[in-house]
């Protein structure tokens, strides 16, 4: 079953149409978090960011109810653009769909040559035993920032700074998150994951408290020859805190494995 996305979809795209292209998926924060891996990207990709439905007051269709809807529906529209051997990186939410797209395309004979490789950073979406992911729902701002960030302080947003249009922004962001992906993991994913064919960058940040390294390197474990670099003094998102170093593993895997168009 096809699921189509909203064609209005807010997008932040960058870069040459003529260049390989890059999916860009944002975790639960909304499309401001993956503006620097954009800009970033778009010195040598074409690079397209879309807001998920549901997030910065656009509308969810009925039809997505879960990571894996939602994953389904990107798939659907690159095919219907008749794009080949793009590149999804996703954070934290971003990160599970990105999995489950790669999952997807390996199994379905339609999406087959859709993608060229995944990077996935502090991405959530699996069980691992021992390594259980932070509550998100029950955190409050100051929790929050303790947890995804190695520096707290410069994570912390408060809550009473906010305008009333941030708050109902972020309340309706929380609610679509609720409805997706309200244990933020699927208990079936991790041993799926066998089935991916594409090259696979697990990015992680060794001070994330939401997902730790630990977690990281179950993931890794668990899609062949996936490659796991660990980022210093960074957390959850650690293109934020720490992005040259980010980019020092990035790019190399990127220059492997992105095909070049004509």
């Amino acid at each position: 079953m096809m699921i189509s996305l909203p064609v209005d979809l807010p997008a932040l795209e960058a870069g040459e149409p003529a260049a390989p292209e890059a999916l860009v998926l944002h975790g639960g924060g909304g499309p401001r978090t993956v503006a620097p891996i954009v800009a970033h990207l778009a010195a040598t990709m074409q690079v397209v960011a879309p807001t998920h439905p549901g997030w910065e007051g656009t509308a969810r269709p009925g039809s997505i109810s879960s990571i894996a809807d939602l994953a389904t529906g990107y798939l659907d529209r690159l095919l219907d653009r008749g794009e080949r051997g793009v590149t999804v990186v996703g954070s934290s939410i971003g990160g599970w769909i990105a999995l489950e797209m790669a999952v997807q395309a390996a199994t379905d004979s339609r999406y087959s040559g859709l993608l060229s490789a995944v990077i996935d950073i502090d991405g959530v979406g699996v069980v691992v035993e021992g390594e259980p992911i932070a509550d998100f729902f029950a955190l409050d701002a100051r929790g929050l920032a303790e947890l995804a960030w190695h520096d707290p302080e410069r994570g912390y947003i408060d809550p009473a700074a906010l305008t009333d249009e941030q708050r109902a922004i972020q309340q309706g962001n929380g609610r679509t998150m609720a409805a997706i992906a309200a244990a933020m993991s699927d208990p079936g994913l991790l041993g799926r994951l066998a089935a991916i064919g594409v090259p696979t960058l697990m990015v992680w940040g060794d001070s994330d408290r939401i997902v730790t390294p630990a977690y990281g390197r179950a993931l890794a474990a668990a899609v062949p020859r996936a490659r796991f670099a660990e980022i210093p003094d960074a957390g959850h998102l650690p293109h934020l805190e720490n992005p040259e170093s980010v980019w020092r593993v990035v790019d190399p895997f990127l220059a492997e494995v992105t095909p070049r168009r004509a």
